[in-house]
């Protein structure tokens, strides 16, 4: 699959929670090519941050040559991103990395789509994407965004570490707490969820794919600064190490160590 560099045009630009954004971008090569679960890197105008910023693909309307993308500001080049308006040119470089086994959500199965904090965003996209019958868990420290989106596609549940909406807790608060099960999983949130999703799926006996969420640099596999603790030896490194960037950023459980 080849990755494209281009100057692309942003389309529109909405908050959606605090610190939260939505952007659609044109950009027809990379629409055309983007899986559920690659992520593209954005670089900044200011000539003193060489390094782009990744941010996983949201939504991809490939009849209208858009992607979407939701991320949180968190640092000066996310800051920059945010007063993008509708008509600015934005550089960009993707599809880049390995999206979810779309093949793993076949008819006839049962699927939890979990996603956590600022790993919810690459879900709804796969969502659209699996045959099988989908149940969606999603958590949230404080700001809700984008949980009415996911209702279109599989029953939708929430947690929420305070309790102020659905479950108080965690995800898998929220899968005891309405007796849910599944067939296979496909997650992606902070490690620690991570972690317990791979912990819960090993127990039960479940099949499951999980998207890491690391500090990436280059973005290409290049400078292995998003290395994540493998199973196997990489061929690139000759370590216990994979490349969330160029490996992932979507594993199979196992073939993670945390």
């Amino acid at each position: 699959m080849a990755k494209v560099m281009e100057l692309a045009r942003v389309a529109s630009q909405v908050i959606l929670a605090d610190g939260v954004y939505s952007m659609w971008i044109e950009t027809k090569k990379i629409a055309l090519e983007a899986l559920p679960g690659q992520f593209i890197s954005l670089y900044t105008k200011d000539n003193s941050k060489l390094l782009p910023r990744p941010i996983s693909i949201c939504e991809i309307d490939r009849e209208k040559g858009l992607i979407r993308i939701v991320y949180r500001v968190l640092g000066g080049g996310t800051e920059e991103f945010s007063c993008y308006k509708e008509g600015d040119y934005i550089e960009i470089l993707g599809p880049l990395g390995n999206g979810f086994s779309i093949e793993a959500g076949a008819a006839g199965k049962r699927a939890f789509i979990i996603g956590g904090g600022i790993g919810i965003p690459p879900m709804l996209e796969l969502s659209k994407h699996l045959a099988c019958e989908k149940q969606i868990i999603l958590g949230y420290r404080d700001s809700i965004f984008l949980k009415e989106e996911f209702s279109p596609y599989g029953v939708t549940y929430v947690a929420t570490e305070d309790g102020s909406e659905g479950t108080k807790g965690n995800v898998l608060d929220a899968v005891k707490e309405h007796g849910l099960s599944a067939d296979v999983i496909f997650a992606c949130g902070p490690t620690p969820m991570l972690k317990a999703i791979k912990a819960y799926a090993k127990e039960n006996g479940i099949e499951c794919y999980l998207s890491m969420e690391e500090r990436m640099a280059c973005g290409i596999g290049a400078c292995l600064a998003c290395v994540c603790k493998s199973s196997e030896v990489d061929d690139h490194s000759k370590v216990h190490n994979k490349r969330v960037c160029k490996d992932g950023p979507v594993f199979q459980a196992e073939e993670v160590d945390f």
